[in-house]
């Protein structure tokens, strides 16, 4: 069988962690944060865990899971 590519759009935007969870960057704080608040902009710092419905496609598509 072919190797499973990784598809580099994905990549790019997630990170599988140790125990296996998928994290992501807030979406809105590339630019135009001068129009948000103080307290928004300071709350989307940071990654934050992505729903678990979405984790198993994820994971496949950053040909990290064993199939």
């Amino acid at each position: 069988m072919p190797k499973v590519k990784t598809h580099k759009g994905v990549a790019k935007r997630f990170r599988v962690t140790a125990n296996g969870k998928v994290k992501h960057r807030h979406s809105g704080t590339s630019h135009l944060a001068w129009r948000m608040t103080s307290k928004r902009v300071r709350n989307l710092r940071g990654t934050d865990p992505v729903a678990t419905c979405e984790e198993k496609r994820l994971i496949k598509a950053l040909g990290k899971g064993g199939y």
